[in-house]
């Protein structure tokens, strides 16, 4: 692959990703749907629990694999309903494999704020994405996407 049609996919993978957080955030599933292949894989499992007790604050959709592009992007929707967030990424590690694939590691940070019934006022998350992308229908897009999680802080409800 040349270098020119390297970094220029590099360039669109960036653009994948950047839309991918501002789908999360604005709770837009025409948007994800957009970004995440047919059959995509998304891996949350363990990112939302609470190192010191296992207790997941995100429930059933982050405990199992979730597959296929529009079920996902209704998933992310609905439980990112009453949650305002905020998501931000890093300096990506991106290696275009071919003209067709590709994977990266994005240092990731994000703060959930959760609506008055939510187990928690606050989590504050640092971590990880790995991903693979492939092209599908002409653009790139996500194939798989794991998230691992360095750090979580909570902020509790006051009493």
């Amino acid at each position: 692959m040349e270098m020119i049609a390297r970094l220029a996919a590099i360039e669109e993978i960036k653009t994948v990703k950047a839309r991918y957080f501002r789908g999360l955030d604005q709770k837009d599933e025409v948007l994800l749907r957009e970004v995440f292949a047919d059959d995509v894989e998304l891996d949350y499992r363990g990112s939302t629990a609470d190192p010191a007790t296992g207790r997941n604050f995100a429930g059933d959709t982050t405990d199992v694999l979730q597959r296929g592009g529009d079920r996902c992007a209704r998933m992310i929707v609905a439980g990112m309903r009453d949650i305002v967030s905020v998501h931000h990424a890093s300096v990506p590690e991106i290696d275009v494999v071919d003209e067709s694939h590709a994977k990266a590691i994005w240092p990731m940070s994000d703060r959930l704020i959760f609506g008055n019934n939510g187990p928690l006022r606050e989590m504050i998350g640092y971590g990880y994405y790995h991903e693979t992308y492939v092209v599908e229908r002409g653009r790139w897009r996500i194939e798989t996407l794991r998230l691992t999680r360095l750090r979580l802080d909570f902020l509790q409800r006051d009493s």
